[in-house]
């Protein structure tokens, strides 16, 4: 199953209400926050109606692995260890992302929100025009994990 990570880049103010509904929805409350996005046709539509203030793309195993490492957290806001991995059930992060890319979902005690830090060397484009013309927001594929990379 193909697994989305998006990424909020703007902040809040001259926002919609209708977006920001979709946002919450989305769990990206605020910028520099990510999450992981299941690919079925309602996920995509809010990804497409948020595509203003977020980007978005296909996550790999590697930048899984160390996106779970580095800034996976559980509910209590506790980093995750390896008797952590064993009450999931898995030996190692690699399984876990396995498990994760597999089903397509986050395990239950692991927080829906990846809190990111901006990137490192700054962003390239502009943060208000899309991948495509020169800019950072929309729909980007697998360009999303360089950018991940820089932010973890």
């Amino acid at each position: 199953m193909k697994l989305y990570v998006a990424i909020r880049i703007r902040g809040r103010i001259g926002l919609h209400p209708d977006i920001a509904e979709t946002l919450k929805r989305l769990n990206l409350n605020r910028k520099h926050n990510a999450c992981l996005v299941p690919d079925n046709p309602s996920m995509v539509g809010m990804l497409k109606k948020a595509s203003d203030y977020i980007t978005w793309g296909e996550i790999n195993r590697d930048t899984l692995i160390l996106l779970l490492k580095k800034r996976g957290r559980l509910i209590g806001d506790k980093r995750i260890t390896e008797e952590d991995l064993n009450k999931l059930g898995v030996s190692s992060f690699e399984e876990l992302a396995d498990k994760i890319l597999e089903e397509g979902k986050l395990p239950k005690m692991i927080k829906k929100i990846f809190r990111l830090t901006p990137p490192s060397g700054g962003f390239k484009g502009k943060i208000t025009r899309h991948f495509g013309e020169r800019g950072e927001l929309g729909y980007r594929g697998e360009a999303i994990n360089e950018l991940l990379l820089k932010m973890i």
